[in-house]
């Protein structure tokens, strides 16, 4: 099993609890586990805010559950799922001595409000941390199976960036990319939740290389159609606003390292569904230009020669200017607030943050090493340059089993 002092490192980069860095470790096992049972692997679909996390999109939200669509709506049934879960646990405990106690695990199979059957699961673990007070963690399994599939699933590899990931790696079969999107802009409209906000808006904002509009409308409409709902539009949510403010921080705040208000959020939709109707993207601005010999870091953050107090820093720098918020830095002895637009490596193997100093109005280069502290401001901004912080985020391929 991976080492505790592991989880807190990355917990302390990452800028959350050690047990939200567990979660996403002991998830990205469990995903292993189901994906390893031949009879799982035909049925199951994966999908929802771990999926874009897991699957598409690295730099997102850390996530609690795990959400399925099941081709076969036999396996709705208590007995064998019970069995698979059993079957789940000695796989992962045989690899990793992390453990999914039976008795820790609670199922039920029911009749949803539209007449279907779901299940969901519950499944308790004991990993590197000691649990807190109120016994072991769990984390639930959402499964459904009557739920419409427009697009082919996706075999699309696991992201684990944990030292212990699995020796031939970890697949499963997802939504596609533009359907997990399309039914996340769909639940933002059924129930007006802060985390659906804020995954279409941080991917919509973010992921460089953005499905086709079209595509996204059509298993919208779709998916919509099918559940007799109507499209959504932003006069739509902007009745539950109130309501999606209330419930704001108690459901992300332990999600994120920092939370952004939900203005500077909710300020991104009307660009969204502009994008969604039109099909096109607000121009791209230019990038600052490069010196002599410099290349832009999209890397990981884990994956640079940095020490853990730059990693700290550079992750809410890219976190705060994935939200469109600037940032307060102590650098070299003085607070400034910037807007940060790249980072840089030289020919001397320096890293420079270069950014929009807001009091001199100007460009400005920030050396990694000499930013004693870094904290998400409020002030949000609109893009002057190309931002080029977030790592690369391709999406696989479709392909069909």
């Amino acid at each position: 099993m991976i080492p505790k002092q592991d989880l807190r490192d990355m917990a302390s980069i990452a800028g959350v609890h050690a047990h939200v860095v567990e979660k996403d470790y002991a998830l990205g096992w469990a995903l292993a586990g189901i994906f390893s049972q031949p009879e799982l692997a035909e049925s199951w679909i994966f999908k929802g805010g771990t999926c874009i996390r897991k699957c598409y999109f690295e730099t997102h939200r850390f996530s609690e559950d795990l959400d399925f669509t099941l081709r076969d709506a036999a396996q709705l049934d208590e007995g064998f799922l019970r069995r698979a879960l059993e079957k789940m646990s000695a796989w992962i405990h045989a690899r990793t001595k992390l453990q999914f106690p039976v008795e820790a695990q609670s199922i039920s199979v029911y009749r949803n409000p539209r007449g279907g059957v779901s299940g969901k699961c519950r499944i308790g673990y004991a990993g590197p941390m000691a649990p807190r007070s109120g016994g072991l963690p769990r984390i639930k399994i959402d499964l459904n199976a009557d739920e419409h599939l427009v697009l082919p699933p996706a075999e699309v590899p696991v992201r684990h960036p944990y030292s212990d990931v699995p020796e031939a790696g970890a697949k499963v079969m997802a939504y596609a990319y533009e359907e997990v999107y399309a039914e996340k802009i769909r639940a933002l409209a059924e129930r007006t939740h802060p985390r659906d906000l804020y995954d279409v808006v941080n991917v919509f904002r973010n992921a460089e290389n953005h499905p086709s509009a079209a595509v996204v409308r059509d298993v919208l409409e779709q998916k919509c159609s099918f559940r007799d709902f109507e499209m959504p539009q932003l006069d739509d949510l902007a009745r539950n606003r109130r309501r999606l403010e209330d419930l704001w921080a108690g459901m992300l705040v332990r999600q994120l390292p920092a939370l952004p208000p939900v203005d500077a959020v909710w300020s991104g939709l009307e660009e969204f569904f502009s994008w969604l109707e039109s099909g096109r993207l607000p121009p791209r601005p230019r990038p600052i230009p490069l010196a002599h010999g410099d290349t832009v870091v999209r890397e990981r953050t884990l994956d640079l020669r940095l020490s853990r107090r730059e990693k700290s820093h550079l992750e809410i720098i890219r976190f705060s200017t994935a939200n469109r918020l600037g940032v307060d830095l102590d650098y070299d002895g003085s607070a400034q607030q910037v807007e940060p637009y790249s980072l840089r490596r030289t020919p001397r193997g320096d890293f420079v943050l270069h950014a929009w100093n807001e009091r001199q109005s100007a460009l400005s280069g920030y050396r990694l090493n000499r930013i004693q502290g870094a904290r998400m401001a409020e002030q949000s901004f609109s893009p002057r340059r190309q931002i080029e912080l977030a790592p690369e985020t391709p999406m696989p391929a479709r392909s069909e089993r």
